[in-house]
Formats: C-alpha cells, structure tokens, sequence
C-alpha cells in the first residue's frame, strides 16, 4: 500500500500556515504517526484531511478559495490515498487527534464516533445546506433525527464503465442481463482481453460485486437483516448464491489471472480499461473524471457506461443501485470552539457554493443538490451526468457500501473473507458460517 504522504494544498498557503505557527512544518504539527493536533488550539486556524484522486481536486480548491479570502480562519488541508486514510482517520479520531473536519462514508463509522461523543452535533447550524440537498443523501449524515455529518462533494453512485472499441473489435453488444454478461465474459476471454478490471488488492471494489449481485437476487431486505444483526442473516440464500456467481466469474476468467495485484488507489483498474486490456469496470462514479484525467481523448471517444445487468428471476429492482451518497463533513469534539466556527463557516459558505457546484460538473462529478438539471444539460459531460443525475433520483433504494455501513469490526471481516472468496480460498458456506459469527 503506498503512502502519498501530508501535503498542504498549495504554496501560498502552506507559507502563510508556517508563519502564523511561528515557522513550524507541517510534520510539526502532527504526531509520530502523522495525526494532526488540531484540538490543542490555534486560534480560528482549523484542519482537514481529504483524499486524491476522483474528484478530490474540486475539494482541495475550495479550500484554497477559502484560505484567500479568510485569512484569520485558514484550514490546512493534508492529502492521503483511500485505504491510508481509513486506517489512519480512525486512529486520529479515537485517540483525540482528528483534524477538525472529520471525512467519513457515514454508516457504522458515523454511528461509532456518535456513540463515543467524539463528533458534535450540527442540526440547527447546517439546516440550510441541509435543506438543498437531496433528502436520500442528507439523510445518511443524521443519527436518530440528530444531523452529525453533511455531504460535502457529489453523490457516487456504482457504474458499469465500458471500452466502446473493444465491444466493436469483438462484435457483441453491452451485457444488460447476467445471461449476456457470462456470454460477454467468454467472448473476450477467447479474445484475449480481459472482461472485467478489478482491484483485487484494494479488496473493497470486491464490494461491488457481491452487493449488486445480492440485491439483484434477492432485494434490499437480504443486507438490511444483516444491519439489524438478525441472528444468521448472512445465510440468506440470496447471499450464497451471490458468492457463488462470484466464483464462478473467477473461475471463468471474468477478472483475468492478475486481478489480485491490481490496486485502485493507483487507478490501475480503470488504467486496465483506457489501454484496452479490459473491457468494462465495476467502479463508483468517481473513477469517471479519473478517465477524463488519465485519459482524456479515450474518456471522450470510447468510454460507455451504464447499469448493472438484471438477474433473470431475481427479487431485487434492476432500478436499485450502490455506492455511497457522498463523503460527509464532521466536526471533532476535540476541536477548540474557534476551530469548531471555522469549520462551521467553510461548511455553509463554501459547501456546494456557485463556485464549487460548477466546479465539480466541469470535472464530471454530480452534486447531490436538487435543481440542478438545466445545468447538468449545459455541461460538457451532460450524457453522463444526466445518467447518473437520473440513476440515483428514480432509484427505488440506495444501498451504502456495506464496508462502511457495518461497524467497524465485522466490515472488516467480511473484507477479509471477500477476499478469501475472490481468491478461492474459501467456500460460499464458510463465507456465510464466518460472518454469521460477527452478528
């Protein structure tokens, strides 16, 4: 796993942080770990950490907006790829050391840091940019009517991406049913193409794969049992019978012999796409403005995308989709109140601003903000974003990634047996005994 390091998010800023610290680094201002004292005062000076990639640049500079513009409430800004910040933000924020602006998926994390009273309540301060923005969204950031998060970049959906001029090359049609989805998986394999990329590495875009096919087959309600720790709910035949497609996708070449060393922080996955050694991609929405970065004439000639294909016979809605909301803002409970006003500020002035909301449609990503159709259909990347702008308002149910709605603890048992799955390590049944036994 590789470590992009802390890195303020521009010079300008990082001069002005130093100096107002009295000349400290920023390696300084953190712990043996890198944990960022944010807590230990400062002033109006607040914290951040976000990620790279996607559409993180559109986060990183409205935070440089911000910087320009206040310069008594600066927040400094440290960037960390997906999986490092994971491990690293959990640590932080246990051990009274998160930046001021705590990122999470919601889910179980956010129940966690709730429970612990390690966040503070933000309802009556956040109600407006509450108010604008989708109420499927908005409400994953409230715990019992109580708002402790609110979304802060686009809403990320999963999509099927494809490679337009290998489907031409082999000369089959996008699979819409799973039926054409083994064929499709034959076809390229006798053509020497890989049918789907994937992040074995990562282990979490495994993710996608056994919650689409698990609500395909049996509905929303077969997780939901799960959530609310049913004694045995992970024996639902839904469930085994997902994880048992799965192995046979494995064993009939759908990922390719080398799936296991590919690893999505590196965008390796959608890299296996845009250069033709694969054919389609199961990623969330972000992995869209990644193509149009990595490649911009492929993004622009040759990248298709679309739903997940139905299951014949299955219970689920084809219309149910995945993924996660959006990234949500907190705040530490640990911030110093000059510190908790700060983050509060940037929130409701720069959160979704005019400036911001274009931003992110140039970059391709989807706000979660209601309205926004007549400037989704101006924009450059109007076929996509109006199909995912459209997946997620008629989808009849949105499912969380299941890594980060489970707690803490039984997420990463089933990332660890997933994988076992995937690697054919394991067994469907041993699968579904082991996380029976996190319940």
């Amino acid at each position: 796993m590789r470590h992009t390091g802390l890195r303020v998010v521009a010079a300008t800023v990082l001069a002005a942080t130093l100096a107002a610290c009295g000349g400290a680094s920023p390696g300084d201002s953190t712990d043996e770990n890198g944990g960022d004292s944010s807590g230990a005062g400062g002033g109006g000076e607040a914290s951040a950490w976000i990620l790279t990639g996607g559409g993180w640049p559109v986060t990183a500079a409205s935070f440089e907006r911000w910087n320009e513009s206040n310069s008594d409430q600066r927040i400094t800004v440290e960037e960390y790829e997906n999986d490092a910040y994971k491990e690293k933000i959990r640590t932080s924020v246990g051990s009274g050391e998160a930046p001021t602006l705590i990122m999470s998926w919601t889910g179980g994390t956010l129940a966690d840091y709730v429970a612990n009273e390690q966040v503070v309540d933000i309802t009556a301060d956040t109600q407006e940019l509450v108010d604008r923005v989708m109420p499927s969204v908005a409400q994953n950031g409230a715990i019992d009517g109580t708002t402790y998060a609110v979304p802060m970049n686009d809403v990320q959906p999963v999509v099927l991406y494809y490679n337009e001029d290998l489907f031409d090359q082999v000369g089959i049609e996008v699979p819409t049913t799973w039926a054409e989805t083994l064929d499709a998986v034959e076809a390229f394999d006798e053509a020497g193409i890989i049918p789907f990329s994937l992040a074995g590495q990562s282990v979490w875009p495994e993710l996608m794969w056994i919650q689409y096919l698990t609500d395909r087959i049996g509905g929303p309600e077969v997780f939901q049992a799960v959530l609310d720790g049913q004694p045995d709910a992970w024996s639902d035949p839904a469930v085994l019978e997902a994880l048992t497609r799965i192995q046979e996708l494995v064993d009939a070449g759908a990922f390719g012999d080398a799936f296991a060393s590919v690893a999505a922080d590196q965008s390796a996955d959608a890299a296996l796409v845009h250069t033709g050694r694969a054919a389609m991609l199961l990623q969330g929405s972000w992995v869209y403005a990644t193509f149009h970065t990595d490649a911009p004439e492929f993004a622009s000639s040759a990248l298709g995308f679309t739903t997940f294909p139905e299951i014949e016979g299955g219970a689920g809605d084809p219309g149910n989709i995945v993924g996660n909301p959006a990234n949500f803002w907190s705040i530490s409970a640990a911030a110093s109140e000059a510190e908790r006003q700060t983050a509060l500020d940037y929130v409701n002035e720069y959160v979704y601003d005019d400036e911001q909301l274009a931003a992110m449609l140039d970059a391709g990503s989807l706000p979660p903000v209601e309205g926004l159709d007549d400037q989704i259909a101006q924009s450059d990347d109007a076929e996509y974003l109006a199909f995912a702008y459209g997946l997620v308002q008629d989808a009849p149910h949105f499912q969380l990634s299941w890594d980060q709605a489970l707690p803490a603890d039984q997420a990463q048992e089933l990332l660890t047996n997933l994988s076992q799955i995937f690697l054919g390590e394991i067994t469907p049944q041993q699968f579904v005994d082991a996380m029976n036994a996190t319940l």
